[in-house]
């Protein structure tokens, strides 16, 4: 299975939009906690929906459930935990939640492949890196790629 990451911050929507496109994502998978904030721009939750089903008729879920707590992002930001911090204490919250129990639930539900979308720019400093990565320990034969 192919497993699509990206992040909005630094595209402008047409190349974001393509990027979708041209890797033929089937369903996006918001992993912010917050999906209204006013630096969204067009990924903000009513926009995003509308654009994805308008320009690339592709379904938008919103997974709060697998992000950081706003207090975990807040001292990451402030670099008052670097990222092996973050890494540990974000898998902590994930036990926490049962994350595996709810991506081997979502996943089988939505159309393929699957797009899991933050705002960092690149992948391996966000945890949307993280969620790829436990999807692939689920799904061993998971193919991960960076948008």
């Amino acid at each position: 299975m192919k497993l699509y990451t990206i992040g909005f911050s630094g595209k402008s929507a047409e190349t974001f939009f393509g990027l979708l496109q041209e890797a033929g994502v089937k369903s996006i998978f918001d992993l912010r906690l917050s999906n209204r904030g006013q630096l969204a721009g067009f990924t903000k939750e009513d926009d995003l929906k509308y654009f994805l089903k308008r320009l690339l008729n592709i379904p938008y879920f919103h997974h709060p459930e697998l992000a950081p707590d706003h207090e975990l992002m807040d001292d990451y930001h402030k670099k008052r935990v670097d990222w092996e911090g973050f890494k540990i204490r974000f898998e902590a919250i994930m036990e926490s939640r049962a994350a595996d129990e709810i991506l081997t639930q979502i996943i089988p539900l939505a159309p393929q492949p699957i797009c899991l979308l933050c705002s960092e720019a690149k992948a391996n400093t966000c945890h949307r890196s993280l969620i790829a990565a436990r999807i692939k320990k689920l799904m061993p034969d998971t193919q991960i790629i960076d948008l």
